[in-house]
């Protein structure tokens, strides 16, 4: 059974202190109770109402406004109770309000009547009952003008039940009333609004509970309509637990039964902090409405775009709060999310900020998935189905999963198995090959690893050569990968018989330098770039010159935005795995801190 519900004016002097308008509390309301309306017992009996003797009842006591007519009406309270209770249960049961308007004619005069009584209104439970079966009148889906009249005058009677500015007339009775429970006005609103939520969610919950007994569970039309009457009031801290009780409700329909207006002010008081909800919540409101997730995506790109990307740090921290990433471990909203940050990606012409936060993001993705009860852990395949599963494995390998010593091993098994599948011919179409070559780069992790390996560690180059290519240029019209091998190797050369020098001058590297500046193919300059910065970071000598030569090089290039990038991504990296050589972190720091952006 419910619980029973004291709910009614305190939400609205809440929302009157808060400037709200007191009607909304009557839509509120108007759906709580048609909740409650559908917990009742399921008894058919249709039991014998004497309905002439409370119309006349109701017609004699008027509004009580003298002390004999407020005394009699304290005497029958009881009898009364029973009698709206019997009325509810006989309504509840029949084929809609046209039918018990046909059933008892006067059941509009009688119950208006009644719900202009203080005196009536004033014991709570009389209350509920009163509006329960204002709502069993109530049409959720209007069929004619009557209906629309009759739901128009359920509103405006449920708003003046609820509405404290209407009960500002009849402040003294009221104020007795609750004076003589032994409340404060405050403190008995309070316990109305607790107990109708409380009342509410305890309904919801163990509807949920019931799985199948469709006998028991409430009427999705009744659960749609209470997610569009809490859609005024959704910022109220006091009915929080009700809007994660509806977010977590599914019932037994296989359509949605919360309303997308509803859902729609959820996320967005949410996304404006406005509300604070469980996780649980967020991640049930966001699969079962996708407008919601891919709104509260753009709306993380776009905080991320309006802070400056001073470290990874920071991005990484929005990033959680935002709740994406721990939502990301259900694949579809992970395969939701990338698909937005891919979209993002194409119309920004690859810029490497965006780069950088899909890297940040897939990383973060990574640590909640691995964080999962492996019980309930998805395999990779559902967050990438269409992927070569091995090639997948092995991006999602984390480094520090691997000595450091197999990491130049690991990073040519993913160039071999890449080069495979893209020099595969089935790989025609250049929509397979940019889904390829997406999913390397938000593993961005292992491109930035082999290209230190290739300085700092003894590897074959060529395989890992080619895996920073296809990164950089993942197209090979006319043979431009293959031209950007050939220069990739030329500089890679030319640095490794620099690499031990310990006093180097901006000179020494002009050869590659000049390779930066004169080539006129992005993709060719931008990889060059990311050798070339890395050898200046690991060098024996490169920490002299380090700075003359960024800045010779993203004055004359536009390169700065991916050496800015590199660097924050670098330093991200290293401090969270670590880097022992601090004489290469010290140089990071001070890059970063005298490093300018080019707008």
């Amino acid at each position: 059974m419910l619980q029973p519900c004291r709910t009614v004016g305190f939400q609205c002097k809440v929302l009157n202190r808060r400037g709200a308008n007191a009607t909304f509390v009557g839509d509120l309301f108007q759906c709580l109770t048609t909740l409650l309306e559908c917990g009742m017992a399921r008894d058919t009996t249709m039991p014998k109402l004497n309905f002439e003797y409370w119309l006349d009842k109701a017609v004699e006591w008027g509004q009580a406004t003298t002390l004999e007519s407020q005394k009699d009406v304290c005497l029958h309270l009881p009898q009364l109770q029973e009698f709206l209770h019997q009325l509810y249960e006989t309504i509840k049961h029949l084929q809609g309000p046209t039918v018990a308007i046909q059933q008892f004619p006067l059941i509009g005069q009688l119950l208006g009547r009644l719900c202009w009584n203080p005196s009536v209104i004033g014991y709570d439970e009389s209350q509920k009952t009163l509006m329960w079966c204002l709502c069993c009148l109530y049409s959720s889906e209007p069929q004619n003008a009557v209906e629309l009249k009759a739901n128009s005058w359920i509103r405006s009677l449920l708003c003046h039940l609820l509405s404290s500015s209407k009960w500002e007339s009849n402040e003294a009775e009221t104020s007795t009333f609750i004076s003589t429970l032994g409340y404060t006005s405050a403190d008995y609103y309070y316990h109305l609004v607790k107990n109708m939520v409380v009342s509410l969610v305890t309904e919801l919950r163990e509807n949920q509970c019931n799985g199948l007994n469709m006998q028991e569970s409430i009427s999705a039309s009744r659960v749609n309509a209470i997610s569009v009457f809490c859609v005024p009031l959704i910022t109220l801290p006091d009915l929080t637990p009700l809007l994660e009780a509806l977010l977590l409700y599914h019932g037994g329909s296989s359509k949605e039964i919360l309303s997308s207006e509803f859902l729609e002010a959820v996320n967005e008081a949410f996304l404006k902090k406005k509300i604070s909800l469980p996780e649980s919540a967020v991640f049930s409101l966001w699969l079962r409405h996708l407008p919601s997730l891919e709104k509260a995506t753009l709306h993380l790109l776009d905080q991320l775009f309006s802070i400056r990307l001073n470290s990874l740090e920071e991005v990484a921290r929005v990033m959680k709060d935002s709740l994406l990433p721990q939502a990301a471990s259900h694949p579809a909203i992970f395969r939701i999310v990338n698909e937005t940050f891919k979209n993002a990606l194409m119309e920004t012409d690859g810029t490497p900020e965006v780069m950088t936060i899909i890297q940040v993001f897939t990383q973060l993705f990574l640590q909640a998935y691995q964080n999962e009860n492996k019980q309930y852990k998805f395999p990779l395949k559902a967050y990438f189905p269409y992927h070569h599963q091995p090639l997948v494995r092995s991006l999602v390998r984390h480094p520090s999963e691997l000595p450091t010593t197999y990491w130049s091993q690991h990073v040519k098994h993913i160039s071999d198995m890449l080069k495979a599948i893209v020099e595969d011919t089935n790989v025609s179409c250049l929509t397979d090959l940019f889904e390829i070559w997406f999913l390397v780069a938000c593993f961005g992790e292992w491109l930035n690893i082999a290209a230190e390996q290739l300085l700092k560690a003894a590897v074959e180059p060529d395989p890992v050569l080619w895996l920073l290519a296809f990164y950089y240029c993942p197209k090979n019209e006319n043979q431009q990968r293959t031209q950007t091998m050939v220069e990739a190797q030329a500089v890679h050369n030319h640095l490794m018989t620099l690499f031990s020098c310990r006093d180097l001058s901006l000179k020494d590297l002009e050869a590659a330098v000049h390779r930066v500046t004169g080539v006129e193919q992005c993709c060719n300059q931008q990889l060059i770039t990311h050798l070339l910065t890395n050898f200046l970071l690991f060098s024996s000598g490169g920490h002299q010159i380090a700075q003359e030569c960024i800045y010779h090089i993203t004055e004359i290039t536009d390169t700065s935005k991916e050496v800015y990038n590199l660097l924050i991504r670098t330093a991200y990296r290293f401090n969270h795995s670590g880097e022992k050589n601090q004489r290469t972190v010290k140089l990071m720091n001070e890059l970063l801190q005298k490093f300018t952006l080019k707008v």
